[in-house]
Parts: C-alpha cells; structure tokens; sequence
C-alpha cells in the first residue's frame, strides 16, 4: 500500500482501535441525576425483521459493485479488513474480527458475478 492510501486509511478508521470504534478517548461524562433521559422504546419484532431485510438488500446491492470493481479497488476492501483487524498492543474485539472476516467475504462473494 502505498504510503498516501496508509495515511488515509488510517485517518478513515482512526476511530476504530480495536472495539470498532471506540477511540481512545475517556467516555464522555454521566448525567447529572436531575436530567431526564428520553425514554427509547424497544424494537419490535416486526422493526427488527424489517432491518435484517434492509441489510440484506444492502448486502447484495455492495456485493453487486464490488463485482464491478478494479483489482486496485477489491485490494483495497482487503487492506482495509487487514487494517480493522487486531494489531499488536491492541485488545482483540469480536465485532472488529467479525467484520474484517465479513468484508473479505464481501469480495469472495462478489467473485462469482465477476
């Protein structure tokens, strides 16, 4: 990689050390007890089955470009899962592993519309 895409790659996930994007920052501070926290409503059933419908149309829809990517740019997915991935001195995460394995997935997939 060159040493202009390193940086840039680095600056795009510099956010995402190892727990896909917690910095290294301290968490902000807490509310004072006398404010009052909007109350969130859980998500139904209905709401979660439609969000795993929206993401497996995007899935297909980024599957179906990356199938008409250039090599440089299929490179690139793959030296971004590399860079999201565990590096020394930091602390594996499971949903960072997962994603660096489902992006090169991503490519895989995507080879067969090639």
């Amino acid at each position: 990689m060159s040493d202009e895409r390193s940086e840039r790659a680095k600056f795009a996930l510099s956010r995402w050390e190892d727990e896909g994007g917690a910095g290294t920052a301290p968490p902000p501070a807490t509310r004072e007890a006398d404010e009052t926290q909007p109350d969130v409503a859980a998500q139904t059933d209905s709401e979660i089955r439609q969000l795993r419908v929206r993401m497996i149309a995007l899935e297909n829809v980024v599957i179906a470009m990356i199938a008409t990517s250039s090599e440089a740019q299929l490179d690139l997915i793959r030296e971004m899962a590399a860079f999201i991935s565990p590096r020394c001195g930091f602390t594996p995460h499971p949903m960072t592993i997962r994603a660096a394995v489902h992006m090169n997935d991503l490519v895989d997939r995507a080879e067969h519309f090639r």
